[in-house]
């Protein structure tokens, strides 16, 4: 019988258990590999995924109408655009209220130019009723005012609005002026008894805050006073609990006076405006775009727009987006084939000279880079005019007549010779480190075991140069697809590509969540075409030497 002594599992030199240490060992391990990459990862997101995140984000995004018009989109959910008439009072009684206090904070303009791109003419109709507006509320304060002068001071819509906690905190900060201003708080129930007011003076506090003033203190909006109108009009009695006691009385003798005062047509008064107002058109805009998120970019990005009746191709002569997808394709294709057809010679030209040769063909090559690419694409527009350097040798050659000059500039032959011309590098130097891999003893072998020349190259030498192809072939047509300086330059109207109506919108036209739809479609067909040709042609035979 022999004695089995249990020693447990294996330890450290530590007394750890050894499992235990190997485990911390390779966090440890995994950490500090992980410390090594965090800048090129934090880079990495910074620079290209939050960017492409932005896009997709502006691309559906459109809370600027429901957030500029809150009243008037609740209002309109109950108003049929199909009834061929524009909306009822309570609409234009939503819409005073709402486009006063967007006039107030300069956010009117905003939300013309965005429906501007759906329905042109809106811009200037926002723009316009913005002053208009501000007299409807100025009416009001005029009644309020006659009534009672307290309705006059800053101090009387602090009192009733402003919590007991903030009106000390403003009172103290207002004694000697020192430190922050205290931030708004709005006094409990006071939003269920006037709504429209409360809301009103919300966005009063915060812009007054914002600009560094006391908002007991500021002068009050004309806004006030119509919303006021309207909040007691819909509820005679407030209740008295959610009021401050000293403003009570005052309020109880406002809500009595309103029920006398003259009736006030907001319908009329906003077509008095401007008869825009009355266009069911309008309406079926707002309407239409007051959801938070949209398709709409994306529908006008493929040429659709979104009407009454739901989706709907938009008129012909607006249809200009699809044509310019399939001219970015085919234009992409066909330059990148140039560049290949070109490149490739010269490519197996430089892989077989002599290293000395060789590497002063490559400054050659490589020279492009050192020249600005406004500087190349302007030299193309004066090389390719009708007056311009090649037409003058092809005249003085009497290959052309002088009458008969060729146009090559400012369509799309322009564009397909200054991009070949300047992406071409982009196709060699991949071509070239893979070539340069390739034994030269391979030809002749080939030769040797009967081959012609021909037959040596296509079988033996071309299939090894098939990874410089794709690798060269993928960088030039990413790049060609992008492009938006050359083709503004040479291209003119038939040579230009999707990219420049992106920087359209981007720079001019202001247009971001087109050009952020625009710009969402274009990757959606490059990450397409980059998964079909690792489909057929397998993205790891892709080598740049």
């Amino acid at each position: 019988m022999s004695d089995t002594t249990d020693t447990g599992p294996m330890k450290a030199a530590d007394g750890t258990p050894l499992k235990k240490s190997l485990a911390r060992a390779l966090r440890r391990q995994k950490l500090r590999a992980l410390a090594l990459i965090a800048p090129l990862l934090v880079f990495v997101l910074v620079t290209f995924v939050a960017p492409i995140a932005d896009m997709l984000f502006r691309s559906v995004e459109n809370q600027i109408v429901h957030d500029t018009l809150p009243n008037t989109v609740e209002a309109l959910k109950d108003w049929d655009a199909k009834s061929g008439e524009a909306p009822g009072e309570p609409v234009y009684r939503a819409l005073s209220v709402d486009l006063q206090a967007a006039a107030e904070l300069k956010q009117h303009t905003r939300l013309g130019s965005r429906l501007n791109y759906e329905n042109p003419g809106v811009s200037s109709l926002f723009r316009s009723s913005g002053r208009g507006a501000d007299k409807i509320g100025k009416d009001f304060q005029n009644r309020f005012t006659d009534l009672d002068p307290a309705w006059k001071d800053g101090e009387t819509w602090a009192a009733i609005f402003g919590s007991d906690e903030w009106l000390a905190a403003d009172a103290a900060w207002a004694a000697d002026k020192s430190g922050k201003l205290p931030p708004f708080r709005m006094r409990g129930g006071v939003a269920d008894a006037l709504p429209l007011t409360a809301n009103a003076y919300r966005m009063f506090a915060k812009d007054a805050q914002d600009a560094g003033k006391d908002p007991a203190a500021a002068k009050p909006w004309p806004v006030f006073y119509d919303a006021l109108a309207q909040d007691l009009a819909a509820n005679a009695s407030p209740s008295t609990a959610a009021l401050p006691a000293a403003q009570a009385p005052l309020i109880a003798a406002a809500s009595a006076a309103v029920a006398g005062f003259e009736p006030f047509s907001y319908k009329d008064a906003f077509l008095g405006m401007n008869k825009g107002w009355g266009a069911v058109s309008t309406w079926e805009t707002i309407q239409t775009y007051s959801a938070a998120y949209t398709s709409g970019y994306f529908l006008n990005a493929v040429d659709l727009e979104k009407g009454p009746d739901g989706i709907q191709a938009r008129p012909a002569e607006e249809r200009i987006y699809i044509k310019l997808f399939v001219r970015t394709m085919w234009m992409s294709l066909f330059i990148t084939f140039c560049c290949l057809v070109i490149g490739y010679p010269v490519a197996w030209l430089l892989a077989n000279l002599r290293a000395s040769t060789a590497n002063v063909l490559m400054i050659l090559v490589l020279l492009p880079f050192w020249t600005s690419l406004l500087v190349r694409t302007s030299a193309w527009k004066v090389l390719l005019q009708q007056q311009g350097v090649i037409n003058d040798i092809l005249v003085w050659l009497r290959i052309v007549e002088d009458g008969h000059r060729l146009v090559m500039i400012n369509n799309q032959l322009g564009t397909i010779i200054a991009m070949t011309h300047i992406l071409l590098p982009f196709m060699i130097l991949p071509l070239y480190s893979v070539m340069k891999t390739v034994p030269p003893t391979y030809l002749r072998a080939a030769k040797s075991l009967g081959a012609t020349p021909w037959t040596a190259f296509w079988r033996v030498y071309f299939p090894q140069s098939v990874p410089g192809i794709g690798a060269g072939s993928i960088l030039v047509f990413i790049l060609a697809i992008g492009y938006y300086i050359t083709p503004e330059l040479v291209g003119g109207t038939e040579g230009v590509f999707i990219s420049n109506r992106i920087a359209f919108h981007i720079s001019s036209s202001l247009n971001w969540g087109l050009a952020a739809a625009l710009g969402a479609i274009l990757l959606g067909v490059v990450l397409l075409l980059y998964y079909t040709y690792d489909k057929i042609v397998g993205i790891d035979n892709v080598k740049l030497g």
